[in-house]
C-alpha cells in the first residue's frame, strides 16, 4: 500500500473517526439545539396557518442539525436543498432557522471562502423563493433574509476567529513550555558537562601529584624521616586544595571574590600558574616556564584565564602520568594584541615518539578541546620527534572569541 492509498483510507475513515470521537456533552448540546429549532417550527406554524402535516415534515427536516459539527458543509447543503422545497408544502414567511444555524456552523468551522459561498447561496435561494411567492413583500423579505444571513455569518466568523486565536494561544503556551523545559535540560546538561570537566581536571591533577609525593615520601622515609614528613605535609596541602576547589565547583561559585576563608578556593587564573608549576616540580617533574610578550597590554577575561590554567594543568598531569621517570617539561605563554598562545611540551623521558600515542585521546584531551573551542580558540596535541608530547592552543583574549 503506497502513501496515496493510505491517505485515501484516512479520508474515508475520517468522518467515522469524528463521530466516534465526539463526547456525550457534544451530542447532548447538538440534540438540544435541534429540539429547540423544532420548537420554533411549531411556534411559527400558526402565523401564517400551516397544516399539521407540513409542520411535522418541516420539523423532520431539521434532524440533520444533529450532525452539523461533524459534517458542517454537508448538513448545510442538505438543509438548503430541503429549505428550497418548502413552498411545496408550506408558506415561506422568513428565513428558516435550521439553515441559519447550519450557516453559522460552516462559518465557525470552515474557511471564510466556504462560509461566504454558503451565505451567498442562501441569499440566492431565498430570493428565488420570495420571487415565486406573490403573497410576500419581496423587498421586506429580502431585507429580513439578508440581515439574518449576515448575522449568522458574522457570528460564525467571530466564533471561529476567536476559537482559532485561543487555540493559537494554547499552542504558543505549550510551545513556550516545551522550549522552557528544553532550555532547562540544556542548562542542566551544560552545567553537568562543566562540572565533569572541572572535577576531572581537579581530581586527576591533584591525585597525580598526591601519588607522586606519596611515592617520594615512601622512598625517603627510611633515610630521611624529616624530609618524608615535609613531603607528606605537601600531600596534605595538595589534598586541602583539591577539596577547596571541589567545593567551589559543586557550589557553582564564579570565584571572583572567593577566598580560602570560607573553605573555597578562588577560580584559578594565570597568576596561579606559578603555584601550579611549583607543585608539579615538588612532585618530581622539572618544569621550565617561559613568557613572551607583555601581559599588561592585553585584558584577558577570567574564563580564558581559567581555560589556559586548566590546559596547562591537564597537559602537565598527562606528562606526569605517561612521560615516565626522567622527563622534563616546558610551559610557554605568548601574549599577543588580542590573543594568547600557550604551549606545553615534554621530552617523554627520552622515549621514542612512537610510544607517545599510548596517552590516547581520553576525557582530558576532549575536555581541553571543549574549553578552548568554547572561546573560539584552536588546540592541537600530538607526539614530538624524536620523543615526547606537545600541546598547544591559541585563544582570543576577550569575550569576542566566545561562541
Amino acid at each position: 500500500m503506497n502513501v496515496s492509498d493510505v491517505q485515501d483510507v484516512r479520508d474515508v475513515h475520517a468522518p467515522v473517526g469524528r463521530l466516534l470521537a465526539r463526547t456525550r456533552r457534544e451530542w447532548t448540546s447538538d440534540v438540544l439545539l435541534t429540539l429547540l429549532v423544532m420548537a420554533t417550527v411549531v411556534l411559527r406554524s400558526d402565523v401564517p396557518p400551516v397544516s399539521d402535516t407540513a409542520a411535522a415534515i418541516e420539523m423532520f427536516l431539521v434532524l440533520p442539525l444533529v450532525l452539523r459539527r461533524v459534517f458542517p458543509s454537508t448538513v448545510f447543503v442538505v438543509l438548503l436543498v430541503l429549505f428550497g422545497t418548502l413552498p411545496l408544502w408550506s408558506t415561506v414567511s422568513g428565513p428558516n432557522l435550521a439553515v441559519l444555524v447550519a450557516l453559522y456552523t460552516v462559518a465557525a468551522n470552515q474557511s471564510r471562502v466556504r462560509a461566504s459561498v454558503a451565505a451567498l447561496a442562501l441569499d440566492i435561494t431565498y430570493v428565488v423563493l420570495v420571487s415565486a411567492s406573490p403573497r410576500v413583500n419581496w423587498v421586506d423579505a429580502l431585507l429580513v433574509c439578508t440581515a439574518a444571513t449576515a448575522a449568522a455569518l458574522a457570528l460564525g466568523l467571530w466564533i471561529g476567529t476567536r476559537r482559532s486565536y485561543l487555540a493559537e494561544l494554547r499552542d504558543r503556551a505549550e510551545r513556550l513550555e516545551r522550549e522552557r523545559d528544553q532550555q532547562h535540560e540544556l542548562a542542566v546538561a551544560t552545567e553537568r558537562a562543566r562540572m565533569t570537566r572541572e572535577m576531572h581536571d581537579i581530581v586527576a591533577h591533584h591525585l597525580t601529584v598526591v601519588v607522586a609525593l606519596s611515592d617520594a615520601a615512601a622512598r625517603t622515609a627510611p633515610r630521611s624521616p624529616e624530609q618524608a614528613a615535609e613531603v607528606m605535609r605537601q600531600v596534605s596541602a595538595t589534598g586541602r586544595q583539591a577539596l577547596a576547589e571541589t567545593r567551589r565547583v559543586l557550589n557553582g561559585s564564579n570565584g571572583s571574590s572567593e577566598g580560602e576563608g570560607d573553605g573555597r578556593a578562588p577560580v584559578p587564573d594565570l597568576r596561579g600558574i606559578d603555584d601550579l608549576l611549583e607543585g608539579v616540580r615538588t612532585a618530581g617533574l622539572p618544569v621550565s616556564y617561559q613568557v613572551a610578550g607583555d601581559p599588561g597590554k592585553v585584558a584577558i577575561e577570567p574564563g580564558v584565564q581559567l581555560t589556559v590554567y586548566r590546559l596547562v594543568q591537564e597537559a602537565l598531569t598527562n606528562t606526569m602520568k605517561h612521560a615516565g621517570a626522567g622527563a622534563t617539561a616546558t610551559v610557554r605563554l605568548e601574549y599577543g594584541d588580542s590573543r594568547i598562545a600557550v604551549e606545553i611540551t615534554d621530552d617523554g623521558g627520552g622515549r621514542r615518539a612512537a610510544a607517545a600515542p599510548s596517552r590516547g585521546p581520553g576525557r582530558g584531551l576532549t575536555g581541553m578541546r571543549e574549553r578552548v573551542h568554547a572561546y573560539g580558540g584552536e588546540v592541537d596535541s600530538g607526539p614530538r620527534h624524536p620523543a615526547g608530547w606537545r600541546v598547544s592552543a591559541r585563544i582570543a583574549a576577550g569575550p569576542q572569541g566566545a561562541s
